[in-house]
């Protein structure tokens, strides 16, 4: 979009990893004064990501958030007072189609069901990574049965990038209009519900908040990003993202380590505020 035709933004709604936090899994202080020079301008600020809810808490709390915040890809909506103001379970049949798929590649497999990371090998190549980021221990299962109901997310991990991105288009033709599929890291194929996404978690926020849709920027670094791109008045991809996910935002800006987000605040949202 023209700079000259862009509307005042009102909300940025950004990623976590690899967006918004440093590879130790926290903001810079950098982003922090960012993000305080943005509430200075009257500019809502929130996050969305395919973390759980509750391994977003501690940097919602950190960020000073005071607006509803994303979790599993936007499949659910959390308030600052920690009420859940919509959540989205994957269709039971999906959720079998996907094991089923699973079953046959060589991926490890994460569920996510009753605020808990279920898994059935504790030895996974990306097992310590995740609990790094999370902030908390999976917990081993004989069966993800029990859990068919009322399953948030689903996760395949791989090291193999090629097999996981295989997978993603596979499941996207085999889950259409049951489910989504989409890598959130070049190692992390993602399922959730039809209706989480984070594009619709924009929407949503910032309905809540009585903002236009057009007033809103987005920026993030995944594949799972590019949704929030497609509806934001503004979207940003981070300088390490793949082409394929740089190509579909308006601008872009360093990577996470070069303090990307810092760049885009100062570049394209608070000039002229």
């Amino acid at each position: 979009m023209a700079e000259d035709l862009q509307p005042a933004i009102r909300l940025l709604l950004s990623d976590l990893d690899g967006t918004l936090l440093q590879p130790d899994h926290r903001p810079s202080a950098a982003t922090i004064a960012a993000i305080v020079r943005l509430r200075q301008a009257e500019i809502a600020f929130s996050v969305a990501s395919s973390r759980p809810p509750r391994a977003m808490r501690e940097i919602v709390e950190m960020l000073g958030i005071d607006v509803p915040y994303a979790g599993f890809n936007g499949g659910t909506l959390i308030d600052t007072d920690g009420r859940v103001l919509a959540a989205h379970h994957i269709d039971p049949d999906a959720v079998r189609t996907c094991l089923q798929v699973f079953a046959g590649a060589c991926v490890d497999v994460w569920v996510f069901a009753d605020d808990q990371w279920l898994l059935r090998d504790l030895n996974g190549s990306y097992v310590g990574h995740e609990r790094s980021a999370l902030g908390y221990d999976p917990v081993p299962v004989d069966s993800f049965e029990p859990f068919l109901p009322r399953i948030d997310k689903m996760v395949a991990s791989s090291a193999d990038f090629e097999l996981l991105k295989a997978l993603e288009h596979q499941l996207g033709e085999l889950l259409q209009g049951q489910a989504l599929a989409a890598r959130s890291q070049d190692y992390y194929l993602d399922i959730t519900a039809i209706q989480a996404n984070k594009g619709q978690a924009l929407q949503s926020l910032a309905a809540h908040i009585g903002v236009n849709i057009e007033q809103t920027a987005a920026i993030g670094d995944g594949h799972n990003d590019v949704a929030m791109f497609r509806v934001a008045g503004l979207s940003i991809a981070m300088g390490q993202a793949r082409e394929d996910v740089r190509i579909q935002a308006d601008r872009v800006t360093g990577s996470n380590t070069e303090e990307g987000v810092v760049q885009a605040i100062d570049r394209y949202l608070l000039p002229g505020r």
